[in-house]
């Protein structure tokens, strides 16, 4: 455990990222398999479809058949919540509500942070648009959804032309979170560290240090991963992001540890 990180936690001054890591500990479907229905859907071969391009591209492509994404949404939303699924049994979840995070971010459309919230009957406040910042209160935690939520289709940011549109960094929840940030240490746990939509975030946010001509006031944010990449960790670094690599094969068992170690 980094003194530091520890610090930052003890006092509230730690912000939690989690990505599509924390749900899949939850059994939920791998992307894979999401792009395997939409080849079915339309119908191709999942192994030949998912040639033709990324999830982006190949998402587009549904939305531009289908003339939305809402059937694609509503099929997620059933596979990704299905009733046999509790999430108390997840110690992650519960560890990451008991955790003192102020903020969670996240770029999951998922439900099971706000359900973990609601089984362990911890008050928090979903922010997934701009009409939701306007009631927010800092007596509950806040979980800010940055790609969106299965409440609201528009939200989703999911085909190629939503994720290039999120590329400007422009939207009243980018600049929550740029105001966020700027106090606060900030911890990535469930992220692929290949994951382009989180190193974009990361050079934007060191970007945005560098014009207040205050980097050096900059508080230090970590990414926690089980994976060793010692190139990661040299470009991560000059972005102000540390690694924190653990030595255990399993990311479940790694992170709720780490979570462990971290929350003590």
């Amino acid at each position: 455990m980094k003194p530091e990180l520890k610090r930052a936690y003890d006092a509230g001054k730690l912000i939690l990222f989690a990505g599509a890591g924390i749900s899949r500990n939850l059994g939920l479907p791998e992307w894979h398999e999401l792009i395997a229905h939409l080849a079915n859907e339309l119908g191709y071969d999942p192994k030949i479809f998912n040639t033709y391009g990324t999830h982006l591209s190949l998402a587009e492509y549904y939305k531009q058949r289908k003339g939305s994404l809402g059937p694609l949404r509503s099929w997620m939303d059933r596979e990704w919540h299905r009733p046999d699924i509790d999430v108390r049994s997840s110690e992650i979840h519960t560890m990451i509500t008991q955790g003192n995070f102020s903020r969670i971010y996240t770029t999951n459309y998922d439900r099971w942070l706000e359900m973990a919230h609601e089984a362990h009957n911890v008050p928090y406040s979903k922010v997934a648009n701009a009409a939701d910042l306007v009631s927010l209160t800092e007596d509950k935690r806040h979980i800010i959804k940055l790609h969106g939520d299965f409440d609201d289709d528009t939200s989703i940011v999911l085909d190629e032309s939503s994720y290039f549109e999120r590329l400007y960094f422009d939207s009243p929840l980018d600049i929550k979170l740029t105001h966020d940030v700027m106090g606060n240490s900030v911890l990535f746990v469930g992220y692929s560290i290949s994951d382009f939509n989180i190193r974009l975030l990361f050079y934007r946010l060191t970007k945005m240090w560098g014009r207040t001509g205050l980097a050096t006031a900059r508080p230090k944010s970590y990414l926690f991963t089980n994976r060793n990449n010692p190139v990661a960790k040299e470009v991560l670094g000059q972005w102000g992001i540390e690694m924190i690599v653990s030595e255990e094969d399993d990311p479940r068992k790694a992170l709720a540890a780490f979570l462990q170690e971290l929350l003590a």
